[in-house]
């Protein structure tokens, strides 16, 4: 078993883009973090960066197999590539900080081991909601069996999307461009906008939360690729906006369901006000009722920050202990729920693909048709690759049965 050095943080960054580039600037500014990036790893070494090129590296042995190096931090975009890295990386007896939501859903059970077996620690506050510490609350303040629920806009990228079309009226895909304009959508926007990305997050929370690990293609997620004008005219008529929600919660106390939708959202719930790139998260308990947390999302200096504040973390020896997974009876997973959605469709054969359990509004007009209806999670969770190849919008109405 390897122990770490307690002196001075001497990290290994891969990646230098949006987030490595704002960590890169936080560090300067912070002069108590007690840590330097002595090396930084990226596929293109020729590609002009605000930082000294003798940093820069090619090869990801020269950060993995440096003994001076006690601290890897991995942020970037290609999952597959993050996986061996952080692997990697921790059997070599190095902590990780790692930003990659992806990457951690499909592997934490294995890293969490790793972790146990070579006494390092793998930190993560960075890939759920930016600049808000979720998985810390729920791990720290949280830890006991009383939370019921935790609902959240956990993508700033959609939220921004959705603020320009609500507030400014602009439309879908000029508020797509100015967000990865801005460097707040993925290389992928798909991962942002048809809800992978808060599906990815909420998976993590549910862990923390919960103590149960829920395997992604379990999770029932869409998202607002295809929103249009008569789903943003419906909610305007309704009073509400549109948001993308990602929501966990208990049933019946054994078992607890996820899933990420578009939510039709009332001006009386906490994140009806979360605009631009701002998240906000409800944590809900048994006893202590509602509590919301709301921070920024995405960009360079909200996820550097975060970043920062896991690596100081670290330099104080903190490790997650996963209590729910280890000290709880942890609840089972279920999609066996009824939800009531908006379901704008155009054509009548996209409609019978839907199996509603009851129909308590409908509308046929000349240039589009909905109906307000319920249906089974697990039936939605079936259809979600045909869903995507229909001409529909479905939006949650909140209820939940």
């Amino acid at each position: 078993m390897t122990t770490e050095k307690k002196n001075k943080l001497i990290i290994g960054l891969f990646g230098f883009g949006v987030v490595g580039q704002g960590l890169y600037k936080v560090l300067q500014e912070v002069q108590t973090a007690d840590a330097v990036i002595k090396s930084v790893c990226v596929k293109h070494k020729d590609k002009p960066r605000s930082i000294d090129s003798s940093l820069i590296t090619l090869n990801p042995d020269d950060l993995l197999n440096d003994p001076e190096i006690n601290l890897i931090v991995e942020l970037i975009d290609d999952a597959d590539a993050a996986y061996h890295l952080v692997k990697t990386a921790l059997m070599n007896g190095k902590s990780v900080v790692s930003g990659n939501k992806n990457m951690l859903a499909h592997h934490l059970s294995e890293l969490i081991g790793l972790q146990r077996e070579y006494g390092v620690a793998l930190l993560y506050d960075a890939s759920a909601c930016g600049s808000i510490p979720v998985i810390r609350n729920l791990e720290e303040y949280y830890d006991n069996d009383l939370l019921q629920s935790i609902t959240g806009i956990l993508n700033g990228s959609s939220n921004f999307i959705l603020t320009r079309i609500f507030q400014q009226g602009w439309n879908y895909n000029d508020a797509l461009k100015h967000a990865q304009k801005l460097g707040f959508a993925e290389s992928n926007p798909s991962f942002d906008v048809d809800g992978f990305d808060s599906m990815f997050k909420l998976i993590i929370l549910a862990l923390h939360g919960f103590g149960t690990l829920v395997d992604p293609e379990e999770v029932f997620h869409y998202g607002i690729s295809t929103v249009s004008d008569h789903d943003i005219l419906y909610a305007r008529e309704k009073s509400k906006k549109i948001k993308l929600v990602a929501q966990v919660s208990k049933v019946n106390g054994k078992k607890f369901t996820m899933f990420v939708l578009p939510k039709l959202v009332s001006d009386d719930e906490y994140i009806y006000n979360v605009e631009e790139e701002y998240n906000g998260v409800i944590i809900e308990g048994q006893f202590y009722d509602k509590q919301f947390m709301f921070g920024k999302g995405a960009g360079a200096f909200p996820t550097g920050s975060a970043v920062l504040s896991d690596i100081t973390a670290r330099k104080h020896s903190y490790r997650y202990e996963y209590k729910k997974l280890n000290f709880f009876a942890s609840p089972v997973y279920t999609r066996d729920i009824t939800v009531e959605v908006y379901l704008r469709y155009h054509d009548l054969v996209d409609l019978s693909h839907f199996d509603f359990e009851s129909v308590s509004e409908k509308y046929t007009g000349p240039a589009y048709n909905y109906v307000i209806g319920k249906i089974k999670l697990d039936t939605l969770h079936k259809m979600k690759n045909l869903i995507r190849k229909l001409n529909v919008f479905i939006a949650w109405t909140g209820k939940i049965d």
